[in-house]
């Protein structure tokens, strides 16, 4: 069955922000044999936007070309060794249900990941990661096509280049991939990683002394509840900004000149993470609304469409929020969607 075209689609219900665009040309792929046909439709009319589960996008305009959204579909357990099992998914499945099954496979690996909205092909584009855990700690490889030529491709980790919420797909030229398949390699008895407090307050509270990592997921889900809202209630990407990393020195003066300033582990020993939420707020935005563009009243680091902004009304918040705390704190904001 070829791919699926449609014209002139609304892409409203496509992305979690819930903004109105319109793609010229929406074109549906939901089998791994259809690929080359949905690459020659894309090159009839280029450029091509990837839409996986649409949790990751701002659109502030209609995409131009082709829209290809990717509804690959198929979970399996390839290889076991010991207690070390490699499995696969394909792209368009959804992320946490795919950390759901693995769970139900008795794998452990992706707990900490678990309720993160999106595809399994979307995550290691950003290299999603929350308490503690990223993508890039269980994946083992993927399989990609050009966009341009139709050339198939494996990368493994050392090809993906990832780094804090990136990977090479964000860099220039990245975008010139269709990611199809998705690797992990995951366990039969896990290391947990329990460092967050608050992941550890959170089992306390449910009653677990011994957790296993479904333990772990039913507590990363309920603090995610309760934290973020649910893009089916009101429009969000989850987190907006990233937490900055800067150098330690430059870190430390910074708290010695906001008391109170949270200053995390950097990506080494040399660099520290800064809190983009607590900036936010000190910088009086959380709850902040103009319009149906505003920011939750929960949580400074998700911005919100209360019902009709446009993505160009939100994008236009997000800047101001960004030079506020530039003028405030000295600091660089960096978005974490894809703005189109």
């Amino acid at each position: 069955m070829a791919p699926t075209v449609r014209r002139a689609v609304s892409l409203k219900t496509l992305n979690s922000f819930g903004v109105e665009a319109r793609a010229e040309r929406l074109v549906e792929l939901g089998a791994a044999a259809d690929v080359p046909a949905a690459l020659e439709l894309v090159r009839e009319h280029p450029p091509a936007l990837v839409l996986g589960g649409g949790s990751n996008l701002l659109l502030t305009r209609d995409p131009p070309g082709t829209v290809l959204r990717v509804m690959l579909g198929g979970r399996r357990l390839l290889a076991e060794t010991g207690d070390d099992v490699l499995v696969e998914a394909a792209a368009g499945e959804n992320w946490h249900a795919f950390v759901g099954w693995t769970l139900a496979q008795g794998l452990g690996g992706l707990e900490n990941l678990s309720l993160i909205p999106g595809s399994v092909g979307a995550s290691p584009v950003q290299n999603v990661g929350a308490y503690g855990v990223e993508v890039r700690d269980c994946f083992d490889s993927l399989d990609a096509v050009s966009l341009r030529d139709g050339a198939a491709r494996r990368f493994d980790a050392s090809d993906c280049a990832f780094g804090y919420r990136d990977s090479v797909f964000k860099r220039p030229g990245g975008s010139q991939w269709l990611i199809t398949a998705v690797r992990f390699r995951l366990s039969r008895a896990p290391r947990l990683k329990l460092d967050y407090g608050e992941l550890r307050e959170e089992l306390r509270a449910l009653g677990v002394a011994s957790p296993g990592a479904r333990d772990v997921a039913d507590a990363v889900c309920a603090i995610r509840r309760r934290k973020l809202p649910d893009p089916a209630s009101i429009g969000n990407a989850g987190s907006f900004f990233k937490n900055p990393v800067v150098d330690r020195a430059r870190a430390d003066r910074l708290r010695a000149a906001n008391p109170g300033m949270p200053v995390y582990p950097g990506t080494c020993a040399t660099d520290a993470k800064l809190s983009a939420a607590w900036m936010i707020e000190r910088c009086g935005w959380k709850g902040y609304r103009d319009g149906d563009a505003g920011v939750h009243e929960r949580h400074a680091l998700v911005l919100v469409n209360h019902g009709n902004a446009s993505g160009a009304q939100i994008l236009a918040l997000a800047e101001r929020i960004r030079e506020s705390v530039r003028q405030r704190f000295g600091v660089e904001l960096e978005r974490e969607p894809v703005v189109v």
